[in-house]
């Protein structure tokens, strides 16, 4: 019966399932920000092993059920998740820098880079251009905007490794700007996807789902990203866009802020008017990630930009994300151990 379970886990393994990993790891970094050094590490670790653990379970279900991940592939609505594999890996790589682990945090940037880029091109081309049903634009949902997600990681963690980088230091900065610059474009267009899909068909409480978060969370990564670039060391492309990337980053955190007050209407909306029911699943963690990410962009934007108000925003919403994190891993400790839990 156990081996059985174990089976079906993996065989229905969620494309997003990473998001745990991004969650966790962006609430260590802002844990670390308020100077909680036992507490953001412990959290590091679990993202870690957490870390670990999903890359086997895929790899399993790489080669035991590759129709099913094939499926997950195809399909518009869930393919997009796969980029969490990507911002997971980029945001550990980020908190591995930060602790001064620089050489680790180069390999997690390289398979963070591989990732985006042979996912970036075979999952919009699988799942949107690839398929027969049309209009797609009805299957546009919040987890389209991981796609921005994966990219922002990629310029975070580059202009990370920047400061402490002996040689490559022009390189990290152009990545780094390359990969803000392609992420802003990318959420733009996901942007009109969505809303064209919100406005041209009917939307019900099972539509509203967690991973539309998302939206405010791409904004959040867009923003620290693009404080850590300002904050980068002269190189020819971060001299010639410091001005605008600065700029547009605050133009990112208002908006971000403005998404918050109709995400939660939504929740309100789908939980409590319609009575849907709120058990633990793996999309939650994409309500977490935003809110962790929110906090540290927060911060990283009061920072660069000498803004003490937004980093006293940052640092307020740095202490939510730590209290939805907790409430969401013991929902998913009790669905996976407790009796019953997994019906």
């Amino acid at each position: 019966m156990a081996s059985r379970l174990r089976r079906d886990a993996v065989r229905t393994l969620h494309p997003g399932s990473f998001a745990l990993v991004m969650a966790t790891g962006i609430v260590s970094i802002a844990m670390g920000n308020h100077g909680l050094s036992g507490l953001s590490l412990a959290l590091f670790v679990v993202g870690c092993l957490a870390y670990v653990v999903l890359v086997l379970l895929t790899l399993w279900r790489l080669f035991a059920y590759s129709a099913e991940l094939l499926g997950d592939l195809r399909d518009p609505q869930r393919a997009f998740g796969l980029f969490t594999f990507t911002a997971a890996t980029d945001v550990l790589g980020t908190r591995f820098v930060i602790a001064g682990h620089h050489g680790v945090g180069f390999v997690a940037l390289v398979i963070g880079w591989l990732g985006w880029l042979v996912l970036g091109y075979l999952v919009p081309w699988t799942a949107v251009l690839g398929h027969t049903r049309r209009p797609i634009v009805r299957d546009a949902n919040g987890t389209w905007f991981i796609w921005t997600v994966a990219s922002q990681s990629i310029a975070v963690l580059a202009a990370a490794l920047e400061p402490a980088a002996g040689w490559g230091q022009r390189e990290l900065a152009l990545l780094a700007v390359f990969s803000w610059s392609i992420g802003v474009f990318l959420y733009a267009g996901t942007g009109v996807f969505v809303a064209a899909r919100m406005l041209l068909y009917p939307l019900s409480p099972e539509d509203l789902t967690p991973p539309y978060w998302v939206a405010m969370g791409a904004t959040a990564i867009t923003v620290v990203g693009g404080a850590r670039i300002v904050q980068m060391a002269d190189a020819p492309i971060v001299s010639a866009t410091r001005g605008l990337i600065a700029s547009l980053s605050v133009v990112f955190w208002a908006f971000g802020t403005w998404l918050i007050p109709p995400l939660v209407a939504a929740g309100v909306w789908r939980y409590l008017v319609h009575r849907m029911p709120l058990r633990y699943e793996v999309p939650l963690w994409s309500v977490v990630f935003p809110l962790g990410m929110y906090g540290v962009g927060g911060h990283y934007l009061g920072q660069a930009d000498h803004l003490p108000i937004i980093k006293g925003i940052g640092s307020y919403e740095g202490w939510v994300a730590l209290a939805a994190w907790a409430v969401t891993f013991v929902a998913m400790l009790y669905r996976v151990i407790a009796p019953g839990g997994r019906s």
